[in-house]
């Protein structure tokens, strides 16, 4: 039995098909086009993300000049690198540092070695001129003399030792008998009525002195056992035969004797020990008749200058 389908009825549904089939294809591929463009289009999604890239971008450059210019104000002159970091730069001031530490203390130690000498040396001074007229109760007899530059000196602040016995002294009788015969010419007659004076006998005169007078009037013009230039041999206690009234006196000084002695003496060694207004310097009121063996160079310098015995050691 023949069939009733026909070629055009197939034809007719393959087209429907295919139709169909574009159609869907087409929906499809506009669905994926508006998806697509809908994100790009959007300006708000546009402005934050570009609000983000230009604050990110913003940070370093702003922080990048401020480390910059720290680093150029530091280093004195910039090199063209692109690190922070300069290992030369930051060397060189520590290395100088240590150098300078080093030189430092060179530099300081001679300094402060010579203002501290000389400090030392100008309160001395000022303390024995001070009390030089006074005995101190803390100085004690030495077992040894003080010799300054060769020479002797006793006073109230530089005993003697107990022992200290050399009797008369050789030099200083040979000078006075020259310097006698010298005024012999000239008609006076000089007399050494007492030179050396050993302690004890130096003790007994003093403590007879203090029973007599008081210990502060006697320390005026009298030394201490220990303390006394006639112990040393040196001093010579001198006044004019036939003028025995004025032995041991101020008065001395006024005698022919006594202006030929403070003119003359110094030529052959001797000095005036214990001048006028000197007091507070040598520790004894004035004796014109009291003079003390130091040498002619000495003595003769002593004289030109016009000072005592301790401005010309320097104590």
């Amino acid at each position: 039995m023949p069939s009733s389908y026909t070629p055009k009825g197939n034809k007719k549904n393959s087209f429907i098909k295919w139709s169909l089939l574009i159609v869907s294809i087409v929906a499809i591929s506009a669905a994926a086009l508006w998806f697509f463009l809908q994100p790009t289009n959007s300006p708000a999604n546009i402005n934050d993300a570009a609000q983000n890239e230009v604050q990110t971008s913003q940070k370093p450059i702003e922080e990048q000049p401020k480390e910059e210019k720290a680093e150029e104000d530091k280093v004195e002159e910039p090199k063209e690198t692109d690190s922070v970091k300069e290992p030369e730069t930051v060397k060189q001031p520590e290395e100088t540092k240590e150098e300078v530490k080093k030189e430092e203390p060179k530099k300081e130690e001679p300094k402060e070695a010579q203002p501290k000498e000389e400090a030392a040396s100008e309160p001395k001074k000022q303390e024995t001129t001070k009390n030089a007229a006074g005995y101190s109760d803390t100085t004690k007899l030495p077992k040894t003399p003080t010799v300054i530059n060769g020479i002797l000196l006793v006073n109230k602040q530089h005993p003697l030792p107990e022992t200290y016995a050399p009797g008369e002294g050789k030099e200083a009788r040979a000078a006075f008998e020259k310097m006698r015969e010298k005024a012999l010419d000239d008609g006076i007659d000089l007399v050494a009525f007492s030179t050396y004076r050993e302690f004890a006998r130096q003790k007994e005169l003093y403590n007879g002195y203090v029973a007599k007078d008081g210990q502060k009037a006697a320390d005026r013009y009298s030394a201490r056992p220990g303390y006394s230039e006639h112990q040393t041999g040196l001093a010579f206690d001198i006044g004019e035969a036939g003028q025995e009234q004025h032995w041991a006196s101020a008065s001395f000084g006024d005698t022919k004797g006594g202006k030929w002695l403070a003119k003359n003496a110094h030529n052959y060694g001797f000095i005036l020990r214990y001048p006028t207004g000197s007091e507070s310097i040598t520790g004894y009121m004035h004796e014109s008749w009291h003079f003390r063996y130091v040498g002619q160079k000495a003595a003769t310098e002593i004289y030109n200058k016009g000072v005592t015995l301790e401005q010309y050691l320097g104590v």
